[in-house]
């Protein structure tokens, strides 16, 4: 299976899902992202292992949630592997290019196993797990909404491309390992190198325990994130839980969700260039 050319006439960049057995959420994932203006195009990574072209070819990468593998090991961990052994290549070549990447969910677990975050430079046998996602501090699956704050807005927008603007939302939360833990001096210097890209807005309802109170980081670049929300279910003003008590206004501007989607897109159309192929 082979991406359409991101040139393509009605000038909307590809973004490449990847799936695995047990994803469930790449439909919501590629509605967002064609809600936002790309063309989204979905493979399996058994597939995308036999052909890395779309990779290669791709402007735009997600990796939604869900539980693949069904969460055997421990949340992530065989995608990660599967995603190591058979891309690692492609995948490197995509982050040197500048390509954004999303992982949300099951796809951030993927991501800091992965080692692809935080991003800091990979060793002689590739990318290196330096923090992780383990079980909520009360072990029970959680199901509902909280408030985030994106860190740094106030002065001008964070480091991270995908969250510029979004200054403090409420996005829908589905996980029974999402807590952030890393130590504490990988903590630190995710937090003096700007990479803490949303936290949980209340400190005293952290939902799930996570260090610090992070809810989803991105790499130096800005352009790799991973985040617990999922924003990818918040598109439209009808899907928050309080939406018949919304304004007018707020029923028309655009969700939190739905920005956090555009942002990337215009980011590909406005500053890195068009991917082409390898």
């Amino acid at each position: 299976m082979r991406v359409a050319n991101p040139t393509q006439a009605d000038d909307r960049p590809t973004a490449l899902l990847i799936r695995a057995p047990g994803t469930n959420c790449d439909r919501e994932m590629a509605t967002a992202f064609e809600l936002a203006g790309a063309s989204a195009v979905t493979v399996h990574v058994d597939r995308l292992i036999a052909d890395p072209a779309p990779l290669r070819e791709a402007s735009l990468v997600g990796l939604p949630g869900g539980f693949s593998y069904g969460d055997d090991v421990a949340a992530g961990r065989v995608f990660s592997h599967r995603l190591a052994r058979g891309l690692a290549e492609p995948i490197t070549a995509a982050v040197e290019r500048g390509v954004p990447i999303l992982g949300v969910c099951n796809g951030f677990q993927v991501l800091v196993k992965l080692g692809l975050l935080p991003g800091w430079s990979p060793g002689d046998s590739g990318w290196t797990q330096q923090t992780t996602l383990i079980d909520n501090a009360h072990p029970r699956f959680i199901d509902r909404w909280v408030g985030c704050v994106i860190p740094g807005e106030a002065d001008g927008g964070g480091r991270c491309v995908w969250t510029r603007g979004l200054g403090t939302c409420e996005l829908p939360i589905a996980h029974g390992e999402g807590r952030f833990a890393a130590p504490p001096a990988v903590l630190d210097r995710l937090e003096a190198g700007g990479q803490v890209a949303l936290r949980y807005a209340d400190p005293a309802d952290n939902p799930n325990g996570s260090a610090r109170a992070i809810a989803g980081i991105t790499d130096p670049t800005g352009l790799v994130l991973g985040l617990m929300p999922h924003p990818e279910r918040y598109t439209d003003a009808l899907q928050h839980p309080r939406w018949t008590r919304l304004t007018p206004a707020e029923r028309a501007a655009e969700t939190p969700g739905l920005r956090l989607f555009r942002n990337a897109v215009e980011h590909v159309r406005n500053v890195t260039p068009v991917a082409t192929p390898g």
